[in-house]
């Protein structure tokens, strides 16, 4: 797996685990969701994403996205 479709696929279950929690135990879960979507915003102006930068280091073959 590339590490963009870990990223990718790590961003859309933070989203919805938020989504569910602030459904269920408190509305304030969903600041997480405003969270990733704001990086996943400025990743795609900026190239800069932490959790790539994590995972390179850890070895994980680069897409073309984070490259």
């Amino acid at each position: 797996m590339s590490l963009d479709r870990i990223v990718f696929a790590f961003a859309g279950v933070m989203i919805l685990l938020s989504l569910l929690l602030g459904l269920t135990v408190h509305i304030y879960w969903l600041g997480l969701a405003a969270f990733v979507g704001a990086n996943m915003l400025q990743a795609a102006f900026t190239g800069f994403c932490p959790l790539a930068k994590i995972l390179k280091k850890l070895g994980v073959k680069p897409g073309k996205a984070f490259s």
